[in-house]
């Protein structure tokens, strides 16, 4: 049944998709982000429904008479540098097979991601993809909060087989990245109950997230909960929500969950966190040996680990997205990515600057503040994971680039303010005392 839902969806978007562009991305994160086919048993599990949206978004793309700019910006052009940083890499790559198999995948992805960019020039197209994205998480999320309060508390919750939030660990930082946009969709909200349904969604998001029993989770989430309240404008009403939710989610958590989470002040005693520490400094090591292109793509082979690794036999992934692309791309590729960083986070604060006080604007310095919230767990929870081509954080770099369109639009489109009579008078003329004016 569920095959055939999906399949009926799929295929019955494709006139849509079209005629509108804009939704072949919606559609295309559905499949990519969520990952409904995987959730199935039979022939839609492994059917390319991606594919066929993706190539029906592009020849819509051609076939829509009003052509569309892409929107340059500092962030888009280092994203554009980054992904050909990842191309040359893979020519030099240390495990080809290995390499090509990923670069195919990262590619599409970013293909896409690019695709968005063009697609998507309207105010109603960003708040679609904000919406778009906060559901497809917020599913799991849900689901997975409504798991631990059932009582299955012991056990692990995990998301969709084959996708890039299918770990346990990557589906929490995941889901503290939704917790911000929830947040933001809840103050647009007209109506009460969708102000409730979204309210209770944060709250099974967050339960989902400790439910992962992931420790970089519990370390992402202090932060991305201090820098929400720090930018929210309701700091009251949030605050008070924050007292009361924390404790609550703690008291589902069973003994099980506190005895982990109390290794992390103790990880020279745990085997997970010394083969972290073991795979960054593999990863150290390749980008010595080889700096500028790295060792190219899923490099974590024996005999990769036995040249470069202090513990040859203690195979792990990087467990971060800093010292995967430093493993994997380089030098220069950890620095493309740092910049790309910085460049989408400079884009979200002139987005909020710049909408400050003018009230049509105002939603879009609410989504730039949600969105630099979402960024910071990313860049601390990404600290542990290997969530470096998750591609979420492109699509919030995405929004943020559409954002300023925006505003610039909106900023160019408002009138000029109108001196005044006494600004237009020369200064000649202007009286000075009781009745007399400056002498020539």
């Amino acid at each position: 049944m569920r095959d055939l839902l999906v399949t009926l969806i799929v295929f019955g978007s494709l006139p849509l998709i079209l005629k509108r562009p804009a939704i072949g991305i919606m559609m295309w994160i559905w499949i990519s982000v969520m990952n409904p086919h995987r959730l199935s048993w039979g022939f839609a599990y492994n059917f390319p429904f991606a594919y066929i949206i993706a190539v029906v978004t592009i020849l819509s793309l051609f076939l829509r008479q009003k052509r569309q700019r892409f929107p340059w910006s500092s962030a888009t052009v280092l994203l554009l540098l980054f992904v050909l940083w990842m191309n040359v890499s893979t020519l030099f790559a240390l495990v080809p097979s290995n390499a090509n198999t990923k670069w195919l995948s990262v590619m599409k992805t970013m293909l896409m991601v690019f695709v968005a960019l063009i697609a998507l020039n309207e105010k109603k197209h960003i708040e679609w993809l904000v919406w778009a994205l906060a559901l497809c998480l917020a599913y799991f999320g849900v689901k997975g909060g409504i798991f631990m309060l059932s009582g299955q508390s012991a056990y692990l919750v995990f998301g969709p087989p084959n996708s890039y939030i299918e770990e346990n660990n990557a589906l929490a930082m995941a889901l503290i990245m939704t917790i911000p946009l929830l947040w933001y969709l809840r103050t647009r909200a007209a109506k009460p109950w969708i102000r409730w349904a979204l309210l209770g969604a944060m709250g099974l998001c967050t339960l989902s997230a400790l439910g992962s029993y992931s420790r970089g989770a519990l370390v992402a989430i202090v932060p991305m909960a201090g820098f929400l309240w720090m930018k929210s404008r309701n700091k009251i009403s949030l605050g008070i929500l924050l007292i009361l939710l924390a404790p609550a989610a703690l008291t589902v958590m069973p003994d099980k969950w506190f005895d982990r989470m109390s290794t992390i002040a103790q990880y020279q005693e745990d085997g997970s966190a010394l083969g972290r520490l073991n795979a960054w400094q593999m990863a150290f090591n390749v980008a010595k040996d080889r700096p500028l292109v790295g060792g190219g793509f899923e490099i974590y082979e024996p005999h990769i680990f036995a040249r470069y690794a202090p513990v040859p036999e203690d195979l792990h992934a990087a467990h971060s997205i800093y010292f995967t692309a430093l493993g994997e791309h380089g030098f220069i590729g950890l620095a493309l990515l740092l910049m790309l960083g910085v460049a989408t986070w400079r884009t979200a604060s002139w987005v909020v600057r710049h909408s400050k006080g003018i009230s049509e604007l105002r939603w879009a310095a609410d989504l730039g503040l949600m969105i630099q919230v979402s960024l910071v767990a990313y860049a601390v929870g990404g600290a542990f994971l290997s969530v470096l081509y998750f591609d979420v954080p492109y699509y919030l770099m995405v929004v943020l680039v559409l954002l300023k369109v925006h505003v610039q639009k909106t900023l160019a489109q408002k009138p000029a303010k109108v001196p005044s009579r006494m600004a237009l008078q020369p200064a000649s003329s202007l009286r000075f005392g009781s009745g007399h004016t400056r002498p020539r």
